[in-house]
């Protein structure tokens, strides 16, 4: 990538040198010759005074002094003289092979002017009148080339020189150019080559490798996301390593338990009666819970989770779960408070996975609190959306915990157990049966005093 930068900013450099010599070059050439074009016309406007002063000093037109003029003359320009009545006086002519070799004559009445041909050069002309102290001497009709030519020795010299100026500035910003493309290009390189080796270790599974953060800019900016990257990546990992961990400790337990049962009603140490069978089929149970919910959270992350839209009342679904629970709550002598409305309250949605979600929310709530503590569970039904909390008094949930408890197998407290905490499972199928059903789910906890989950459902949902 360097080299090609580098070749590419060379190519731009050289490029943009080329295009900016040839536009100095045409600009100067056109300044130039408009220059030259003034003082010629300048000059033209002089031969009046010049004529009238030669033939005052000499007293007629003569030929020396008028071949000295016609040196003079802008090239390409013809001045036919004649005097008051008409009558030819002299044709000055300063022709090119005067300037390139520095031989003038006066081509006086011999037509010497130089080849210039008028399909190739526009025209000028003008009328002179040259005047003494008696009144009109002659007549000048002056032709003369619209646009100077840059012919003389000197200004071609001068031109050429100034065009050798630009090739040489051309070159210094040249090699300027590539002095600084290499370096630029290393500089801009560098920081992805790091990036580009720091993703090969990751790629190894080096999730400890940063990048450094060295600027602001664009490249800057990417260092910075690839860190966060990283940072989610090694925080999935422990989470991945965690969770394997607990779903080895919550299948090894019930099965040792399983195990351990069968092991006694072979040995006659117990007797296979109603009560020994029901703590089997209590840990069979709690395998299953664990199988649904491992399988349900890898549809639903699949996006392969669908629901099956129906009205569902959420009073009767919210009474339900409850009631389901009153048991649990009985055991820790929770006080359960609902704020339900007394009538019907119906929304668009699956029953199953309703009844999942708040199933999982108001189990949580009783899992979490403290004895004789408190449950609030409150419905506010709103025209075009309904609002569920679900408030439990106890030990809360630690500030830096929040962002994370709804990801994947994130427990807050990596001791407990799966009666006591959980395999992190839960609150991550809350948070896609939400989102199914095109809500919303937050959190707010004080450490020590509550916890207090807000579910928003609308109640109609949109299928796209």
């Amino acid at each position: 990538m360097r080299k090609k930068l580098f070749i590419s900013t060379l190519i731009i450099t050289l490029i943009s040198l080329t295009l900016s010599i040839l536009a100095v070059n045409l600009v100067f050439h056109q300044q130039f010759s408009d220059y030259l074009t003034k003082t010629n016309e300048a000059t033209l406007e002089q031969i009046p005074s010049r004529l009238s002063s030669l033939y005052q000093s000499k007293g007629a037109w003569d030929p020396t002094a008028l071949a000295e003029i016609s040196h003079t003359l802008p090239i390409g320009t013809i001045v036919t003289l004649t005097d008051p009545s008409g009558k030819l006086i002299a044709t000055l002519d300063n022709t090119m092979a005067d300037m390139m070799h520095g031989q003038g004559s006066m081509g006086m009445n011999m037509g010497m002017s130089m080849n210039m041909s008028s399909s190739t050069t526009s025209w000028k002309t003008k009328t002179l009148t040259v005047t003494g102290p008696h009144g009109t001497l002659a007549t000048a009709q002056v032709r003369y080339p619209a646009t100077a030519q840059i012919l003389n020795p000197q200004d071609v010299l001068f031109q050429t020189s100034v065009f050798h100026s630009l090739l040489f500035a051309g070159g210094l910003a040249l090699i300027f150019g590539i002095i600084l493309s290499y370096f630029t290009s290393r500089r801009l390189v560098a920081p992805l080559k790091r990036l580009t080796q720091a993703a090969h270790r990751i790629g190894q599974g080096h999730l400890d490798e940063r990048v450094a953060v060295q600027a602001k800019d664009e490249v800057g900016q990417l260092a910075v996301a690839f860190n966060t990257m990283v940072d989610n990546l090694n925080r999935q990992e422990t989470l991945r390593k965690q969770f394997t961990a607990d779903i080895a400790h919550e299948l090894r337990t019930p099965l040792t338990s399983i195990k351990s049962y069968i092991e006694a009603f072979q040995d006659n140490v117990l007797p296979a009666d109603e009560e020994n069978l029901s703590s089997i089929h209590e840990e069979i149970d709690r395998l299953v819970d664990l199988s649904s919910d491992l399988k349900d959270l890898n549809v639903a992350e699949m996006g392969a989770l669908k629901i099956n839209l129906e009205p569902v009342d959420l009073k009767h679904l919210l009474e339900k779960v409850t009631h389901s629970l009153q048991p649990l709550f009985q055991e820790k002598n929770l006080t359960l408070d609902q704020n339900i409305p007394p009538k019907s309250v119906s929304i668009a949605g699956d029953d199953r996975l309703l009844t999942r979600l708040f199933y999982n929310l108001i189990h949580n709530a009783y899992r979490y609190s403290d004895v004789d503590g408190r449950v609030t569970i409150a419905l506010t039904d709103a025209p075009d959306s309904v609002e569920i909390r679900i408030k439990n008094t106890g030990i809360g949930i630690q500030k830096e915990d929040l962002p994370f408890i709804f990801e994947r197998f994130y427990r807050t407290d990596k001791s407990r157990t799966r009666e006591t905490g959980g395999t992190g499972i839960g609150l991550a199928l809350v948070q896609q049966i939400t989102s199914l059903h095109q809500g919303t789910i937050t959190v707010k906890s004080n450490v020590g005093e509550e916890t207090e989950f807000i579910v928003n459902l609308p109640k109609e949902i949109k299928v796209a």
